[in-house]
């Protein structure tokens, strides 16, 4: 059985957190990979300021440095595009972090544990 780790990030630099998390569950799993994913709705910008490329930098270093996947995409239903890739990839876990709008991190979970309800998640 795979044990592949999704790791679902913004560009920020706050998320080298979440990364971290990501790679303790991989590190204890056999035969896995830890992809580190930020997908764009294709209406936003990539970058909205400066900021946000070194933020996207430094995100890459971390991956790279933990032998992680760093996958950007661009997509109409960022929803969607996180289950298509979980499924590709056969996700057994899926590491999210917490926003400041509870609310609004609560409905992007729970949409993805419907669609995804075999996938075990870490919030």
């Amino acid at each position: 059985m795979q044990n592949n780790i999704m790791v679902c990030v913004t560009q920020q630099k706050t998320c080298e957190k979440l990364i971290r998390i990501g790679y303790e569950i991989y590190s204890r799993a056999d035969n896995a990979t830890l992809y580190v994913i930020h997908v764009v709705n294709e209406n936003d910008k990539l970058l909205f300021n400066l900021s946000d490329g070194d933020a996207l930098e430094y995100l890459f270093e971390i991956t790279k440095e933990l032998g992680a996947d760093l996958v950007i995409k661009r997509s109409k239903d960022v929803i969607k595009t996180l289950v298509d890739f979980a499924s590709e990839k056969e996700i057994s876990h899926i590491i999210l972090g917490s926003a400041t709008d509870i609310t609004a991190t609560k409905n992007f979970e729970q949409k993805l544990r419907r669609k995804l309800p075999d996938i075990e998640f870490v919030i």
